[in-house]
C-alpha cells in the first residue's frame, strides 16, 4: 500500500488504504475502514482483489502526490490533509507529522489549491518556513502554561495551520502570534483576536 486517505461523510469517517494501479488511472483500495454510526469504532473490509476507485479517493491521491512533489520537505514524516471545496477544487495541506507524544510541530507547512480533477496546482501558499517543535511538557515543575507564542514573517496575519496547531493539542492552549501587523491570539475554540 502506498497511501491512506480519510473522507468525512454524513454517516462518519471512511478511511481507505491503497495505491495507484500500474497506469495511474485508478486508486486501488485494499482496506476500507468505515466509522460505525454514533461510535468511535470502525468496521474494516479487505478487498482481494483491490477495489478500483476513480472518484474522490483517486482524485485525492493525485492531489496529494502533486502537492508533495511541489513541497519543500525536510527529512521527516509529513501528514497530508485534503479538503474538498464547494467549487469542486481541493485544498491540500502538507504539514510536519507529530513524532513524539506531547511535542507538536508548528511550521514548515504549505497549502495547495488544486483543480477538481486533482491534476493541476492552481495556487501554492507557503504558510510557515521554520519548523518549531513545541514541547508542552517542558515547563518547569509547578509551572502552569498559559499559552504559546511564535512570530510569523511571511504575512501579517495568522494562517489556517496556526488554528490547527491550537486545536490538535491534547490540552489546547491559546497561541499568540507576532506579525508585522500586530499580535494575534488564537483561542482554544479556534477563534482569532487581534490583541495589539
Amino acid at each position: 500500500m502506498h497511501r491512506y486517505i480519510a473522507r468525512k461523510t454524513d454517516a462518519g469517517w471512511v478511511v481507505v488504504f491503497g495505491r495507484f494501479d500500474d497506469t495511474k488511472d485508478a486508486f486501488l483500495i485494499v482496506y476500507e475502514a468505515t466509522q460505525r454510526s454514533g461510535s468511535t469504532a470502525f468496521d474494516v473490509k479487505t478487498y482481494d482483489p483491490p477495489q478500483r476507485d476513480t472518484g474522490f479517493f483517486y482524485v485525492a491521491a493525485k492531489a496529494i502526490g502533486i502537492s508533495l512533489e511541489n513541497s519543500q520537505l525536510e527529512r521527516r514524516p509529513y501528514n497530508t490533509y485534503v479538503l474538498p471545496l464547494d467549487s469542486g477544487q481541493l485544498y491540500v495541506y502538507v504539514l510536519p507529522a507529530q513524532t513524539v507524544a506531547g511535542v507538536y510541530p508548528l511550521g514548515g507547512d504549505s497549502r495547495f489549491l488544486l483543480s477538481a480533477d486533482g491534476s493541476n496546482i492552481v495556487e501554492t501558499r507557503r504558510l510557515h518556513k521554520t519548523i518549531l517543535e513545541v514541547n508542552r511538557s517542558a515547563a518547569p515543575p509547578g509551572a502552569k502554561l498559559a499559552g504559546g507564542t511564535h512570530s510569523h514573517v511571511l504575512t501579517g496575519t495568522p494562517e489556517d495551520t496556526d488554528v490547527f496547531h491550537v486545536l490538535r493539542q491534547k490540552d489546547p492552549l491559546p497561541e499568540f502570534i507576532g506579525t508585522s501587523a500586530g499580535v494575534y491570539k488564537v483561542e482554544t475554540d479556534g477563534t482569532i483576536e487581534h490583541v495589539k
